[in-house]
């Protein structure tokens, strides 16, 4: 959801559906400033065995706002183009990204497979993705 959503989180979800507490205090003992780094969010995913997208729905249904995306694309000042396209795309990349495509998208998880694969930064892989034109979709904590 866009930062004029904040506060609002939680209306994405059905309202009765409910959070898991130890979730919750997981969650809140990683808030800093009212909001909540990507990494953090996922280092709880990795601690309590459990999925990117409940802790999403959890940091929702809390009105938390997420910060500094570990692909760079949200969450940072400036916060339009954090992430510059890179001025060149390795074959390998590029070829790695345009297979992993669906709908001419690239996923979240995809990007982080891929980045992890060959041995470089997430932010290259989005580097790569602005120079190809190509958008990222579907975060694995539900914020896009």
């Amino acid at each position: 959801m866009a930062r004029k959503d904040k506060g609002h989180y939680g209306k994405k979800h059905p309202s009765d559906r409910k959070i898991d507490q130890k979730l919750a205090e997981a969650v809140q003992d990683r808030i800093s400033e009212g909001e909540i780094a990507c990494a953090a969010a996922f280092k709880i995913v990795g601690d309590l065995e459990v999925s990117p997208l409940e802790v999403g729905f959890t940091i929702d249904v809390l009105e938390i706002r997420v910060t500094k995306c570990q692909l760079g694309l949200f969450g940072y000042n400036p916060p339009k183009g954090f992430v510059k396209p890179a001025e060149s795309v390795s074959p390998g990349l590029e070829d790695a990204i345009r297979k992993a495509l669906v709908n001419d998208r690239l996923s979240c998880a995809a990007a982080w497979e891929i980045a992890e694969r060959l041995g470089i930064g997430k932010m290259d892989v989005t580097a790569a993705c602005e120079a190809l034109k190509i958008k990222i979709a579907s975060c694995q904590l539900g914020t896009f």
